[in-house]
């Protein structure tokens, strides 16, 4: 498929993000109202449901598995670098100290057995459709980083601030090529693709991201 990047060169090296993000069109209303219409709609119609019937089971499994409250709030940086607040279900093991910092690894230690199995599944992210509803966050879209992360990374990576230009995403083209982005080194080759996908935007590209999605939740190859 022709819209589909080709990640083999940005895998071997670094793009230079700068440049790529000073061309980025504009993309069209009937786009924008056809993205928005079908995020709405499979939220409420699939996502809506689905993140009822889990919300329920983690209440159930929590108490037994993961003790601790059921959802984990973080301030991300949204469109026009706009600070809000992305929902998930927790993962993680409460701990109070330190913040991780942007080039820190993840605390893979704290993810509980429950917690491992919701982000292999992806279904932590779930909760996510409440910052869809708002306006926040589409479907599809480049990742939102955690807020203080993002403006580090403004500060060291050029074109990184071209990627909140659209609405940031629950899934994305960087996640389904690349992976989980842990690193500065990473977060260059994210902000690449994320470019990439913004000059590429179009409808038939997010139906493929979507379906690329649906494919890693089923083999549970989530992050």
């Amino acid at each position: 498929m022709t819209f589909v990047p080709d990640f083999r060169s940005i895998q071997a090296a670094t793009v230079d993000a700068s440049a790529r993000g000073l061309d980025l069109p504009h993309q069209s209303r009937a786009y924008v109202v056809a993205k928005r219409a079908f995020d709405l709609g499979f939220i409420t119609v699939v996502l809506l449901p689905a993140t009822l019937i889990v919300a329920l089971a983690l209440l159930i499994l929590n108490p037994f598995f993961n003790p601790g409250r059921l959802f984990f709030a973080q301030k991300r940086m949204g469109r026009d670098c706009k600070p809000f607040r992305a929902l998930k279900f927790r993962t993680m093991n409460t701990k109070e100290g330190r913040t991780r910092g942007p080039d820190d690894p993840v605390e893979w230690e704290r993810i509980t057995p429950l917690g491992r199995l919701l982000r292999l599944s992806r279904f932590d992210e779930l909760p996510q459709i409440f910052n869809v509803y708002r306006g926040q966050m589409s479907l599809i879209g480049p990742r939102p980083d955690y807020f203080r992360h993002a403006h580090h990374y403004m500060r060291a990576i050029p074109g990184y601030q071209a990627r909140h230009r659209v609405r940031p995403g629950i899934s994305g083209l960087a996640q389904i090529e690349l992976g989980y982005a842990e690193g500065m080194d990473a977060t260059r080759l994210k902000t690449s693709a994320d470019l990439d996908y913004i000059r590429r935007a179009s409808f038939l590209l997010d139906l493929w991201i979507f379906w690329r999605t649906i494919v890693t939740v089923v083999r549970m190859r989530g992050a």
